[in-house]
């Protein structure tokens, strides 16, 4: 039997190591060369510091036109492996048991090899109107590509009518999900001899009354609301994921920093959690500065990925339905850039092979059958446009 389509291509992506602390340039300069054979023109942009790039790509109606129509949007970085258990090189698409196992097969490289196995079909089609490419960067550190990716789509005048996000669903339609959101606090206070502590001031300790206040926030999201009974968690989460400060046992810290989480349901205003977060930050600065005047809190907000809730009568689910997704009403925890590009006025949804519970594990894998269920997926979205 031949091997399928899209699995070169599969084998071709996963041996690039996009974790998201590396430049993905090589993945998306071999992405652009295969547009360019197919005789489409990329257009390939920088993040603000030049090290990695986003691409997207527009195959035009059958009359040329270039506006409208859908996006098809995926990322192109990976989680790390550092600390995971292998039983095969991650860097390698390896059979077994049925299954393909490698670093990004199921989030989300088995996606993106498949349309680019299936772009004879597309650039041969007569579509009624066009399909547009966009591949991001940095999703898994915070969706940071995603709003560049509906800013650049804006600015080339594409206008899609709607997205179809390929994060792996198992090819259902997902019309709704969390927001995610991610705020570095540190806290900076003046050290000093653990045995002269008015001399200094103990950054730790102010940080570990913003952790409490934090906590306090998020319990009470749990215990009054808002609820919305779809979710698997229907009320809003957060945490403080990291914590970190303090030099030695016998010194004052002067150095504190906190990572704050929170996922919320679409009834929660985020804007509002930050103005809040910002308060409480501005007492907590008073204070420290009433101390000592050298001492300083600051808050910068690393994720703002807006929740997503989008009708089931909306042109996105719908298509994503006629075109073999699985009609499904659940709202899902996790946070992806459907709400990016829902909040950028293209209406989205996600439906992608795969299970999402495969991603991020060690030896994560996708099913071959989740693969052609997406090639067919695919194929009857040119036919559905055409």
């Amino acid at each position: 039997m031949s091997e399928p389509r899209y699995l070169p291509w599969l084998r071709k992506l996963v041996a690039v190591d996009t974790t998201s602390r590396n430049p993905n340039g090589k993945l998306i300069a071999m992405i652009a060369d295969e547009l360019r054979t197919h005789g489409l023109e990329p257009v390939v942009f920088d993040n603000p510091d030049g090290t990695k790039q986003g691409l997207v790509a527009t195959i035009p109606a059958a009359d040329g036109t270039t506006t409208g129509g859908v996006v098809l949007s995926g990322h192109t970085d990976v989680v790390p492996v550092d600390g995971q258990q292998w039983t095969s090189d991650p860097w390698t698409v390896t059979e077994r048991d049925g299954k393909l196992h490698g670093r990004g097969v199921a989030d989300m490289k088995g996606y993106l090899a498949t349309i680019l196995a299936l772009l004879p079909e597309l650039t041969a089609a007569q579509l009624s109107q066009p399909i547009h490419l966009a591949f991001s960067y940095d999703e898994e550190v915070g969706c940071r590509g995603g709003d560049a990716i509906v800013a650049k789509l804006h600015e080339l005048g594409r206008e899609p009518r709607a997205a179809l996000v390929g994060e792996p669903t198992s090819m259902r339609v997902i019309r709704a999900h969390k927001s995610v959101n991610l705020y570095t606090v540190t806290f900076t206070g003046v050290g000093a001899h653990s045995s002269l502590t008015a001399n200094g001031v103990n950054a730790v300790e102010y940080a570990a009354q913003l952790a409490c206040w934090w906590r306090d926030l998020t319990d009470a999201w749990k215990a009054e609301g808002p609820f919305d009974e779809a979710y698997p968690l229907k009320w809003s989460t957060g945490g403080v994921n990291q914590f970190t400060g303090g030099t030695a046992v016998n010194i004052v810290p002067a150095k504190a920093e906190l990572v704050l989480e929170f996922r919320s349901i679409a009834e929660v205003d985020d804007d509002d959690v930050l103005a809040r977060t910002r308060a409480e930050v501005d007492r907590l600065r008073a204070l420290m500065q009433a101390e000592n005047p050298a001492a300083d809190v600051q808050l910068v907000v690393d994720a703002a990925v807006p929740s997503l809730d989008v009708p089931a009568d909306a042109w996105a689910a719908q298509l994503a339905e006629a075109t073999g997704g699985t009609r499904c009403d659940d709202k899902v925890t996790y946070g992806t850039e459907a709400g990016q590009f829902a909040r950028g006025g293209i209406p989205a949804v996600v439906c992608g092979p795969g299970d999402i519970a495969q991603a991020h594990t060690p030896d994560e894998w996708i099913e071959p059958s989740q693969l052609d269920a997406c090639a067919h997926h695919l194929l009857a979205l040119v036919a559905e446009l055409s």
